[in-house]
């Protein structure tokens, strides 16, 4: 089965769940036009049908080839991803002044939706290239940015982050890469990294790596942690590729899933150290790499939607196909589809619903960092970097979660079918595996909303947030529609159980941090399912407003995530607030 981008639910979920709309109407982001946004996400979803789609069980089942330190990519691979980037795909959202178009990250986020929905593994590569140019532009000299950055906007090199070692996964301070001062100005750097994404491949002439590493006299930990950039090529001095740089696939991971995406061990420092040139100032290369990671988590949160909303359509197809045993009081010969039976209903209904809060969360995300950086008023712009960085680690976490859980249904929809691969529902289901653990694992987001978000100015920013959702559910209350049922209610008690929570986990971080990070990723569940159920509630209000012809479908999915999904928010409330002892007692459970 091929997909198809879902548009319709795309744009309602960006103009109205995630504000795209009112923040235009606001002036944040100038003049820009409305019109082209349809236009766009109408090609991509083009491009991803007829080229990237059919190349995603290709991927799958070839792989890749690693040979004398160079690595080969799937049939299709490089001739796709050359008429990606002459589409202009990779420039979406990259500056002008380096040949990308300069449109929103949210339009962006919407186009890797696209890409992961086609080829999850094809659409790896250029997250993280867009990564990479976030860094160097906010970070790196004059002099890097006119050497690389436009070949990165343009996607004619791509680039990689290269953070982990094998005694370094998510304690990065622990890494021992190290780097040393040359007298012309660049760094010799020697170490090697591991799960290094798409660290070599041949879609490219020339790929550039960013890469964490230690100066000899740099303080222990996280605070003595530089940042590179370590072409795989150098650049002659007229913009020619010169000699091939110390930095070599030393091997390729199998793994479970994204088989088409090479997953490499990168050695530096076999022939005299890597040549490195400094992002930004030494001992600060954490802040310069968390501008890449941030924009990682949302891109991997995407993925996390593609893939379920891929495995949705398919499920769904499969569903309307299979025949079945018989609709309950039908007569006559001949098995009905096994759509007719209301557990597999609701089966597609919780996965069509999940993946469009998932959609709507990260969209939000999205936009909340466009305005932080686009709106005039520096209060505006303070307000949405702190609304962006509350909803970071729910579009990573939350969304991942749901691409996993979605993935799974999908195989279970299928039933013995989807157990075998030619049906492909099995890949979804592997693919989406990883989501939940790169780019920080979810349990670390659920520590960085507890410890760090939830707390940053004593809640201001939940509360805002929790606000402006109370704000939805009394639309929903006032609106009278026999439709929504139970809605109003069931948002309402999610939004007061995770108000307690959230003043709970406010007075424990500080003074019993234990108890809070015993309840970290319950409570990140909780805080997911009610903003996308308040979400997807607007979504709905919305299209009837809009006198959209098919709004009674999207009043119905509101209706049943509040009812389903949401409604579980007060045990959420429970298991944060009453089992810190429970989990305390681990050590004598699991090691006595």
């Amino acid at each position: 089965m091929t997909y198809r981008a879902p548009i319709s639910d795309m744009l309602l979920s960006l103009n109205h769940g995630a504000g795209l709309k009112a923040a235009m109407e606001a002036g944040h982001y100038g003049d820009f036009d409305a019109d082209i946004v349809a236009a766009v996400l109408e090609e991509a979803g083009k491009f991803a049908t007829d080229v990237l789609a059919p190349l995603n069980k290709i991927g799958d089942e070839h792989g890749i080839k690693l040979d004398d330190g160079k690595v080969t990519t799937a049939p299709g691979w490089p001739d796709a991803y050359k008429r990606w980037t002459e589409g202009g795909w990779n420039a979406v959202s990259g500056p002008e002044d380096f040949g990308g178009q300069g449109l929103p990250l949210a339009i962006n986020a919407a186009c890797t939706e696209i890409w992961s929905a086609s080829n999850v593994a094809f659409g790896l590569c250029p997250l993280l290239t867009a990564s990479a140019i976030e860094a160097l532009d906010a970070h790196g000299s004059e002099e890097l940015k006119k050497i690389y950055l436009e070949k990165l906007v343009t996607g004619e090199w791509t680039g990689t982050m290269q953070l982990t070692e094998a005694q370094a996964g998510s304690d990065v301070g622990a890494l021992r890469t190290r780097a040393e001062k040359q007298a012309d100005g660049t760094y010799r750097i020697k170490g090697t990294k591991i799960f290094i994404t798409y660290g070599d491949h041949d879609m490219t002439d020339n790929i550039v790596h960013f890469v964490l590493a230690r100066l000899p006299d740099a303080p222990a930990g996280t605070k003595g942690i530089s940042l590179f950039l370590v072409p795989k090529f150098m650049v002659n001095a007229d913009g020619s590729l010169g000699q091939r740089n110390d930095i070599f696939a030393s091997g390729v991971e199998h793994k479970l899933g994204m088989h088409a995406s090479p997953t490499c061990t990168m050695t530096m420092g076999d022939h005299g150290g890597a040549i490195g040139f400094l992002i930004g100032e030494e001992n600060q290369g954490m802040r310069c790499m968390f501008t890449m990671m941030n924009q990682a988590r949302l891109g991997v949160g995407l993925e996390g939607v593609g893939v379920a909303d891929r495995a949705y359509q398919q499920a769904l197809a499969y569903a309307q196909e299979r025949k079945q045993g018989r609709a309950i009081g039908k007569t006559g010969d001949g098995s009905d589809a096994i759509f007719v039976h209301p557990d597999v209903k609701r089966m597609l209904m919780r996965m069509r619903a999940q993946t469009a809060a998932a959609r709507t969360i990260c969209y939000a995300t999205a936009v909340a960092i466009d305005v932080s950086t686009r709106a005039k008023d520096p209060n505006v712009r303070a307000e949405a970097a702190a609304r962006a960085a509350l909803l970071t680690p729910m579009a990573k976490g939350y969304s991942t979660d749901i691409g996993n859980e979605v993935a799974y249904l999908g195989v279970q929809v299928h039933g013995g079918m989807g157990f075998i691969e030619e049906t492909g529902a099995a890949q979804h289901y592997r693919d989406a595996r990883i989501t939940a653990i790169y780019e920080g694992t979810n349990g670390i987001q659920a520590i960085d909303l507890v410890t760090r978000k939830l707390a940053a100015n004593g809640g201001a920013s939940v509360w805002a947030l929790l606000s402006e959702l109370s704000a939805i559910v009394k639309q929903v209350e006032a609106s009278n529609d026999p439709a929504f049922g139970t809605t109003g209610v069931k948002l309402r008690e999610a939004l007061e159980a995770l108000t307690r929570t959230s003043k709970w986990l406010l007075e424990r971080v500080a003074s019993a941090p234990n108890e809070a990070l015993a309840g970290a990723t319950p409570y990140l569940q909780q805080f997911g399912s009610t903003l996308g159920g308040c979400m997807l509630a607007s979504e709905a209000l919305a299209a009837k407003a809009d006198g959209l012809a098919d709004a009674s479908r999207y009043v119905s999915l509101a209706r049943f995530f509040a009812e389903n999904i949401t409604v579980q928010a007060g045990a959420l409330e429970r298991t944060v607030t009453e089992s810190a002892e429970s989990v305390a007692a681990a050590d004598a459970v699991l090691l006595g």
